[in-house]
C-alpha cells in the first residue's frame, strides 16, 4: 500500500514488495475514502486516456450445489426433487461434488441408478468449476503505457464506464499490465466526516498524519475496551484483550493487529502475559532479541523472519523475501532448498545446529499464519486516528460513524454507543437538523432530516435551503407558509410530524392529527391547506389551526 508511515522507523521492508529476485510485480493497493475513490478513477482515465485504463474481469465457477441446480433446471427435474439432491450436499467451504459423493451414502446410491436423479448429479459432477457467470473486480484496476487493445482482450460492461479486461487478475499480470487496487474504506469516509464537522464546531484543523502517538487519553480508550466504532478493534474478543492488555504505546497496536488472526489468536495469552512479566520473555539465541523484542520474544511478522534470517543466516534481502513467500505459500522444494541453505549460513556464523533446527520449524509452523508488519503497522495508525478523535471529540466522531452506517440495526447500536458515552441523541428537529447526523453546540448529535423515513430529498433540500436563506421558522405557520409545497407534501408533513421534527414549537404530535372544528380535517391537513392558499395569496389570512392555538 501507499501510506503516510514512516518505514524506518517502524523497520518496515521494502524489499518485502520490490527485490530483484523476485519474478511477480508487487501489489499495489490504495485506500481512500468512498468519494475520493471515484475522484481518483476519473484522473486516471484524464491523464492516461479512456483506452488504457480497464477494470478486471471475475469469472464465477459452479460450486456443488450450483450445478446441481442448473443441471437439474436444464433437465426439467422438478424443483423439490432438485432441492432433495442439493441438500444432500454438505455445507462445507468449497467441499466438491466428488468428494460429496465419497461422505454421503445417499449420492453415491442416486449415482448407482439410472433414473433423472442419476443422470443430473452425473452431468453437475462434470459441470462442477465450469465458468457460470462473469463480474468486475471490485477494487482492482489496469493501467497500460498504449492502448490495452494492443496487449490484451477488453469488452465495454453494463457494470462500469470503463473498459473490462477478458482476462483475470493473474493472467493480466502475466500480459506484462500493473494491476493496482483503488479501495473505497468507508473508515477514511468516517475520518474525513468527524475532520469536517470538527473544523466547523471548533475552528480547528487535526493533523490527523501527525498525531502525537503517545496521547494518554487515547490509549485510555484503549485500555477500557471502549472500541466500538474504531476500525479493526471493535469486536467483542477484540475489547477483551484490549482490557486485559492495557497498551501503552504504539508497537502494542500493531502486534494485535497481527495476533487477532485465525492461527496467531492462540499466542495473545502468552504476549499480554510477557507484556506484564507473568511469562519470562525467552529468546532462542541471544541475537534474536533485536527484532524480537518488540513483541515480547514472539515472531509475529513476517518481517521478523526475513530480518533473522539475515542476521543469523547472511540471507540476501531478495533470499529473505523468497523465503517469506516460500513459507506462506507452503513451497516444499523452495523451502527444503533454503533449509540447507539456512543451516549451513547460520552455523558458520557460530550457531549451534540443534537450535537453528527448532528455529526452522517454528517458522514453518508460524509462516502460514505470519501477518505482514507494513499492513497491520498501517491498519494499526487508522484504528489510532479513529480512537483519538474517538477520545477528544467523540460528539463529532460518533456522528460521523451514525452516518456511515446503511441500516437501522447498526444505526440503533451506535445510538446506544452515545448513550453510554455520555452523548445525547436528539430526535429531528426543522429548525436545528441538517441532511446528516450533526452536533450541535451543546455537544449533542442532533439526528438528520434525510433519516427520517418518508421524506424524500428535495424536500429535505427544500426545508434546509428555506432555512438557511431566511433564517428559522418561528411557528408551524411559518413553516408552512415558506416551505415548497410540491417537494414537502401531505406525506413528508405526516413524517415529519410523527419523528418529532416540529416538536420544538410546543405543540404534540397529537394535535396535528385529531379533526379541528369543523370535524372534516386534521390539523395536518388545513395546516398543508393554510400553506398552499398563502402561497398563492400573501393577504391570505390566517386562520387558528388547532381551535386557537
Amino acid at each position: 500500500g501507499i501510506t503516510n508511515i514512516d518505514p524506518i522507523k517502524y523497520n518496515l521492508l521494502f524489499e518485502r514488495f520490490l527485490n530483484p529476485d523476485r519474478k511477480s510485480m508487487p501489489d499495489i493497493d490504495t485506500d481512500f475514502d468512498d468519494e475520493g475513490r471515484q475522484k481518483v478513477i476519473d484522473y486516471v482515465v484524464d491523464k492516461y486516456g479512456q483506452n488504457q485504463v480497464a477494470q478486471i474481469i471475475t469469472y464465477g465457477s459452479m460450486a456443488a450445489r450450483t450445478s446441481i441446480q442448473d443441471v437439474g433446471r436444464a433437465l426439467n427435474m422438478p424443483l423439490s426433487e432438485v432441492n432433495t439432491i442439493k441438500k444432500l450436499v454438505p455445507e462445507t467451504l468449497g467441499i466438491t461434488l466428488k468428494k460429496a459423493i465419497e461422505q454421503v451414502p445417499e449420492l453415491q446410491e442416486i449415482l448407482k441408478g439410472k433414473d433423472l436423479k442419476a443422470k443430473v448429479l452425473a452431468e453437475a459432477e462434470k459441470l462442477e468449476g465450469s465458468v457460470r457467470n462473469t463480474g468486475v473486480h471490485a477494487a482492482g484496476i489496469i493501467i497500460a503505457p498504449e492502448p490495452l487493445y494492443n496487449i490484451l482482450p477488453v469488452a465495454t460492461s453494463k457494470e462500469s464506464t470503463l473498459l473490462v479486461t477478458q482476462f483475470d487478475g493473474k493472467v493480466v499480470e502475466d500480459a506484462g499490465v500493473i494491476k493496482m487496487d483503488f479501495l473505497g474504506l468507508k473508515t477514511l469516509t468516517i475520518l474525513k466526516d468527524a475532520l469536517r464537522m470538527i473544523k466547523l464546531n471548533h475552528d480547528i484543523d487535526i493533523p490527523i498524519d501527525d498525531l502525537p502517538l503517545d496521547d494518554q487519553k487515547t490509549y485510555d480508550l484503549y485500555q477500557a475496551g471502549n472500541t466500538n466504532g474504531t476500525f479493526q478493534f471493535e469486536s467483542d474478543g477484540m475489547q477483551m484483550y484490549m482490557r486485559e492488555l492495557k497498551p501503552d504505546k504504539f508497537e502494542d497496536l500493531i502486534a494485535m493487529n497481527a495476533l487477532y488472526r485465525p492461527g496467531p489468536m492462540e499466542y495473545i495469552p502468552n504476549f499480554i502475559k510477557r507484556k506484564h512479566g507473568l511469562e519470562p520473555i525467552s529468546y532462542d539465541l541471544p541475537d534474536m532479541e533485536e527484532y524480537l523484542a518488540e513483541s515480547y520474544g514472539i515472531t509475529v511478522y513476517q518481517e521478523q523472519v526475513m530480518l533473522l534470517s539475515q542476521k543469523l543466516a547472511g540471507f540476501s534481502k531478495g533470499d529473505a523475501d523468497v523465503l517469506r513467500k516460500a513459507m506462506g505459500k507452503k513451497q516444499i522444494e523452495i523451502l527444503n532448498k533454503m533449509e540447507s541453505q539456512f543451516v549451513e549460513g547460520a552455523t558458520a556464523k557460530g550457531h549451534p545446529k540443534d537450535k537453528l533446527t527448532k528455529i526452522w520449524n517454528d517458522w514453518k509452523a508460524f509462516a502460514q499464519y505470519a501477518f505482514n508488519k507494513s499492513h497491520s503497522t498501517c491498519y494499526a495508525y487508522v484504528a489510532y486516528q479513529t480512537a483519538y478523535l474517538k477520545a477528544h471529540y467523540p460528539g463529532e466522531y460518533m456522528a460521523a460513524v451514525l452516518n456511515n452506517q446503511n441500516n437501522i440495526e447498526k444505526i440503533t447500536f451506535f445510538m446506544d454507543e452515545c448513550r453510554q458515552m455520555g452523548i445525547h441523541v436528539l430526535g429531528p428537529d426543522v429548525n436545528e437538523s441538517s441532511t446528516t447526523f450533526t452536533v450541535n453546540s451543546h455537544g449533542e448529535i442532533r439526528f438528520g432530516l434525510a433519516g427520517i423515513k418518508g421524506v424524500g430529498e428535495k424536500a429535505v433540500e427544500s426545508i434546509i435551503e428555506e432555512r438557511e436563506l431566511k433564517g428559522p421558522y418561528t411557528s408551524v405557520y411559518d413553516f408552512a407558509r415558506r416551505s415548497n409545497n410540491r417537494s414537502v407534501n401531505k406525506k413528508s408533513c405526516e413524517n415529519l410530524v410523527l419523528s418529532g421534527a416540529f416538536d420544538s414549537f410546543g405543540l404534540k404530535r397529537s394535535q396535528f392529527f385529531m379533526k379541528t372544528e369543523n370535524g372534516i380535517l386534521t390539523g395536518l391537513e388545513r395546516l398543508i391547506k393554510y400553506g398552499n392558499d398563502f402561497q398563492h395569496s400573501e393577504n391570505s389570512s390566517q386562520v387558528s389551526l388547532f381551535g386557537g392555538a
